[in-house]
């Protein structure tokens, strides 16, 4: 699976959340400032290139849909950044977060809670 780029994942995130659709429906739920139509359906194009998602033609127009699920995107992309900048170490991602303050002691217990009872079950 090939990374994205910012322009990609924010059009990926969009077309995620409405589980496909048309290009004038993906533009309309970009945030501002929005790109102009013909970029996103650059972007959509090369999406689909890529094997993110698929293509239905419906009279002069496309409907897409993806093909990955976010859940899964988002597992590779992880691996892909911990790998990177964290030597593929989880504790080391954590660690930068709580030496930069930007995680609480109550938020590492919550994690811990959660480490332990997927444990247990």
């Amino acid at each position: 699976m090939e990374k994205l780029t910012q322009q990609e994942e924010e059009a990926m995130q969009v077309i995620w959340q409405a589980n496909g659709g048309f290009i004038k429906d993906f533009l309309e739920k970009l945030p501002d400032p929005r790109p102009p139509y013909t970029t996103l359906a650059s972007t959509v194009k090369n999406l689909e290139k890529k094997g993110f998602l698929k293509s239905e033609k419906l009279g002069n127009t496309y409907r897409y849909a993806p093909l990955i699920k976010a859940e899964d995107y988002k597992k590779r992309f992880m691996k892909g950044f911990v790998g990177d900048y964290f030597k593929s170490s989880y504790k080391e991602l954590v660690a930068f977060f709580a030496k930069e303050q930007q995680i609480s002691a109550e938020e590492l217990k919550e994690i811990i809670d959660m480490i332990e009872n997927k444990k247990s079950k």
